[in-house]
C-alpha cells in the first residue's frame, strides 16, 4: 500500500548546551524561608560556608582542566545568589572571572529571587560574564505567592524578568505547579506569561511536601493537599506544548533524584520519569489533535488505519512509560506495527495507509 500524507508537524530538537558545573549554596542569602522549601533535601547539600564552597569549586575546576574535560558552565544554585553578603558575592564573581579567563569554564549562570536584583549586582553579574539569571518566580499570581509567603507579588516577578534582560542577560523562569493557593489554570497562565515576558528557558518543579518544611505541618493538619500525579502530568503536557510552539526549552521537570530526597518526600506528585511521561503524553495529544482535524475535514475516515513516522531520537516515546499510552494509541488507529522511524531530527508525519494521491497535496503543515 502506498502511504499518503495526512499531517506533518515538528518536534524541535533541544539546542546543544555545554555541561553545567553546579555549585549549591542552600539557604545562603535567603531573606525568608518559604513554606515549601527544604534546600538541603532538594539539592543534596547541607548548608555550608560560601568560602568553603568556592575553594572546593576552584579545586575541582582545576582538576577538570587537568583531565582535559570540556569547559562547563559554572552555575550558582540554591539560596539567593544576588543577596549574598557583599564579600561572598564578590568572591564568587572573582572565581568565575578567573576561571573564565583561564578557560576552565565556558560561562556563568545563577539562580536568585525576583525581589533580590539590585542594579549594581545585576551589572556585576554581567561584567563577570554571566549569561543567564534563573528567577525562582514559582508563580506570577498573587494568591499563591501570598499563601506560600514568598515575600513579593506578581508585579515584582514580572519586573524582575525585564530587569535581567535590560541588564544584557537571558532570564530563566522557574515555576511551581501545585504550590499553596495554585490551581491548574494559574500554572498555565504563568507559563504563557513567562513566554510573553521573554523567558529563555523554563524549569517546572511540582510542589512536594518535604520533611522539615512548614508545608509538612500544614499537610499533616489537613490544610494542604498536593496535586495528584495525574493532574500534574496533564497540566505539564499542556505547558510543554506551549513551550514547544514558542521554541523555548524546558530544562528541568521535577526535582533531581538526590540521595536524601526520597526519604524526605512525605507527599506529592513525584516520579523518576516525570519529564519523559510528560513529553510522551504531549506527543499523543498533538497527534490526537491532528487526526481529529483530518477526520473533521473528511481527509480521513473514522476507522482508517494510520501510520506514525517519528524521528529515531523519539523511539522510546511512542508507548509511554511502561507502555501506559499503548491503548490510547491503538484507539487512534495507530497500532505498534504502524510506527516507523526516520533519521531526520524534527519532522513527525501522519500517513494514511490507503487512499488517493490528492490527499498528500491537500495537507497543510500543522502542529507546533
Amino acid at each position: 500500500m502506498t502511504p499518503f500524507r495526512i499531517a506533518t508537524f515538528l518536534w524541535p530538537e533541544p539546542a546543544g548546551h555545554p555541561p553545567v558545573f553546579p555549585v549549591f549554596l542552600p539557604f545562603s542569602g535567603c531573606p525568608v524561608r518559604c513554606v515549601f522549601c527544604a534546600q538541603d533535601l532538594q539539592t543534596g547539600h547541607a548548608p555550608r560556608r560560601v568560602e568553603g564552597a568556592l575553594a572546593e569549586t576552584a579545586r575541582l575546576l582545576r582538576e577538570r582542566a587537568r583531565q582535559a574535560l570540556s569547559a562547563p558552565e559554572l552555575a550558582f544554585y540554591g539560596g539567593t545568589f544576588t543577596a549574598l553578603p557583599a564579600e561572598a558575592f564578590a568572591a564568587a564573581l572573582e572565581l568565575a572571572r578567573t576561571a573564565l579567563r583561564q578557560g576552565f569554564i565556558s560561562g556563568l549562570r545563577c539562580s536568585t529571587r525576583p525581589d533580590s536584583l539590585p542594579p549594581d549586582r545585576l551589572a556585576a553579574l554581567r561584567e563577570a560574564g554571566c549569561g543567564c539569571v534563573e528567577l525562582g518566580v514559582q508563580s506570577f499570581a498573587d494568591a499563591p505567592l501570598r499563601e506560600s509567603r514568598r515575600g513579593y507579588d506578581g508585579r515584582t516577578a514580572r519586573e524582575a524578568c525585564a530587569a535581567v534582560q535590560a541588564a544584557g542577560m537571558r532570564a530563566g523562569v522557574q515555576l511551581m505547579p501545585g504550590m499553596p493557593g495554585s490551581r491548574p489554570e494559574h500554572f498555565l497562565a504563568d507559563v504563557r506569561l513567562a513566554l510573553e515576558l521573554g523567558a529563555a528557558c523554563l524549569r517546572f518543579y511540582p510542589c512536594l511536601v518535604l520533611e522539615g518544611t512548614e508545608l509538612a505541618g500544614l499537610w499533616r493538619a489537613g490544610r494542604f493537599r498536593p496535586w495528584p500525579l495525574e493532574t500534574v502530568l496533564d497540566v505539564l503536557a499542556e505547558a510543554f506544548a506551549l513551550t514547544q510552539r514558542a521554541g523555548v526549552p524546558v530544562i528541568r521537570m521535577g526535582l533531581a533524584p538526590e540521595a536524601g530526597l526520597a526519604g524526605g518526600v512525605l507527599a506529592g506528585p513525584q516520579h523518576p520519569a516525570l519529564g519523559a511521561r510528560v513529553q510522551a503524553l504531549c506527543l499523543l495529544r498533538q497527534v490526537e489533535r491532528c487526526l481529529a482535524g483530518a477526520r473533521a475535514a473528511g481527509r480521513l475516515g473514522a476507522a482508517e488505519p494510520v501510520a506514525l513516522v517519528l524521528p529515531r531520537r523519539l523511539q522510546g516515546m511512542y508507548r509511554g512509560h511502561k507502555g501506559e499510552l499503548a491503548a490510547r494509541w491503538a484507539a487512534l488507529g495507530i497500532a505498534s506495527g504502524h510506527v516507523r522511524y526516520h533519521d531526520g531530527r524534527e519532522e513527525i508525519r501522519l500517513e494514511r495507509l490507503v487512499g488517493t494521491a490528492h490527499d498528500d497535496a491537500a495537507t497543510p503543515h500543522e502542529g507546533f
